[in-house]
């Protein structure tokens, strides 16, 4: 069956699909959000929730006991209000009485029931369970003792003890990994939950054929209410395909077939935008662009654990050729010419532009210095005489031509590189295991607090244990990153998360090339969408007009 013949097919069976749970007659009259999911999807299950389709999606599906409203502030949810101890070390919850799981056979009558604290002591333990093996398990890991630390005092009390403060867990509680579910369904389903998945959330599950389409419906029984006081959601359902090809699916919604498009692809970037980030004259007033600052970090990382085999003889482990890399880069021309300014050149720190205590003022990167970059090889032992050995730089293939544009620079004050490109899986297997010493990385916010951002610097996070993927390591940094788990005060703690930053900047482990831009397409007859540095797609205020 051809690619045509096969999406006409799951349009029809999408149409009947939807026909057969609302009624034939009110079926065009309804308002389906179309979006494409181009890097496919791995699961629905919350403790799975490690790329942005699957924490897409999974929002739509699930709730927590807070959210982060688009200021990145966090709001209630399940739990409406909370109590913290005077130490810092216990969080009491106080939930809703009127939030139910969606249908499900595993439920008496097939209803769903009621929420209740038991089910975020269920949630949250098997969360840290070493046989559910989540890629969420760092959330509490480092934090609670065990299970135990998980309390349900009362059907609509529940209660976390925490081994130490830890200020930011509120913040921490936003991500999708956090969300509630029902022990009948999971302990039934079993892994086959990731594609059976039941929530309290908006929109309810419907149908997922992998790798062609999803559909999800309108939770006619969603507890949330919008600001005047009409039912949420107002879509009724939501249908995501999976065109891997970025050129095809801006051709979908151009005709208008997809609701929404996510970031501008090179392949049509030129078409869309001029080298200073404006909408070129074809397209002014078809759709929406909005763009922001998105809270994910593009950078090199580089190997500096000289305890490891693969790092002894790498020219990386010397501290000024890091910088000297660091220098050779013009990050400004990089940006407009390659992603037209649709990002920020990375001149700062490694926490990004957008998150709470950003300032770019109180944490020094580095700027474009190719003579000084020559002058730092030179005294770290190279020159024209001897040349540097010629380092791996590991990149995806997306990031192919931005990697190719580093490889230029660095050519240019005399580091050679070969450039090596792999699947992005097999590549964060790699890096997660040490196996690299130069690599291309991404780090988007698991939460809207700095302190996930710095964890991927914490000496106690060296892999096997966490994201230090650097093998970085300094004690100055993990007395400061410890101190900060002492620290009520924002303010206070944002002025030692710019003290840590400045400290990795110095000792260089990374590269950081940009700070990314949020970029959203919308179709004009959507309204209400959510506007969010995390990028959060969030469906249940959205309208959609005929």
């Amino acid at each position: 069956m051809n690619k045509a013949v096969r999406f006409i097919f799951i349009a029809i069976f999408f149409f009947l699909a939807l026909s057969s749970c609302i009624g034939p007659s009110s079926a065009s009259k309804k308002t389906v959000f179309n979006i494409n999911l181009d890097e496919g999807l791995s699961s629905l299950d919350p403790a799975f929730a490690r790329n942005q389709n699957s924490l897409w999606m999974i929002n739509q599906l699930f709730n927590g006991l807070v959210q982060i409203d688009d200021s990145l502030k966090t709001q209630p949810c399940i739990a409406k209000s909370w109590d913290i101890s005077p130490d810092g070390t216990a969080y009491t919850f106080h939930l809703r009485k009127d939030v139910f799981f969606q249908d499900a056979k595993q439920f008496k009558g097939g209803k769903g029931r009621k929420v209740v604290a038991a089910d975020f002591v269920y949630s949250f333990s098997r969360l840290i369970d070493p046989k559910t093996a989540s890629s969420g398990s760092w959330i509490f890991s480092d934090k609670v003792k065990d299970k135990s630390a998980f309390i349900a005092v009362n059907d609509s009390t529940f209660r976390i003890q925490l081994k130490q403060p830890f200020p930011p867990l509120l913040s921490l509680l936003t991500a999708q990994y956090c969300s509630v579910v029902p022990h009948e369904v999971v302990d039934y389903c079993g892994k086959d939950f990731r594609a059976h998945p039941i929530g309290t959330g908006p929109f309810i599950f419907h149908y997922w054929k992998e790798g062609e389409v999803l559909v999800l419906l309108k939770n006619e029984h969603y507890f949330e209410k919008d600001k005047d006081g009409s039912a949420l959601p107002h879509l009724d359902a939501v249908r995501a395909t999976f065109l891997s090809d970025k050129q095809t699916a801006f051709m979908e919604f151009l005709s208008k077939k997809l609701d929404f498009l996510n970031d501008i692809d090179g392949s049509y970037r030129d078409d869309i935008l001029t080298k200073s980030g404006v909408v070129t004259q074809k397209y002014k007033g078809k759709f929406v662009i909005n763009s922001g600052p998105f809270l994910n970090t593009i950078y090199l990382g580089m190997l500096v654990d000289s305890s490891l085999a693969i790092v002894k003889n790498s020219p990386l482990k010397k501290l000024k050729v890091r910088q000297a890399i660091n220098y050779a880069i013009d990050r400004k021309n990089m940006i407009k010419y390659l992603r037209n300014s649709m990002g920020t050149a990375g001149s700062s720190g490694f926490i990004p532009m957008g998150m709470p205590g950003f300032d770019a003022k109180q944490v020094q990167g580095y700027t474009y210095n190719p003579d000084k970059a020559r002058q730092l090889l030179k005294e770290a032992g190279y020159s024209d005489g001897k040349p540097m050995p010629e380092i791996t730089l590991h990149t995806t293939v997306s990031y192919r031509s931005l990697i190719e544009y580093v490889q230029g620079q660095l050519d240019r004050v005399g580091i050679k590189t070969n450039v090596e490109i792999t699947q992005g899986a097999s590549l964060r297997e790699l890096v997660s295991k040490n196996g690299v010493n130069f690599f291309y990385g991404s780090w988007i916010a698991d939460y809207p607090d700095a302190e996930n951002y710095l964890s991927v610097f914490y000496s106690k996070n060296k892999i096997p244990w966490g994201p230090n993927y650097t093998g970085f390591n300094n004690k100055q940094f993990d007395g400061l990153f410890e101190q900060a788990y002492h620290e009520p005060n924002d303010q206070k703690r944002y002025t030692l998360y710019r003290q840590m930053d400045n400290l990795v900047m110095q000792q260089s482990p990374v590269v950081i090339l940009y700070y990314d831009k949020r970029v959203n397409l919308y179709q004009n007859n959507i309204s209400h969408y959510s506007v969010n540095a995390q990028n959060l797609l969030t469906l249940k205020r959205v309208v959609k007009k005929p």
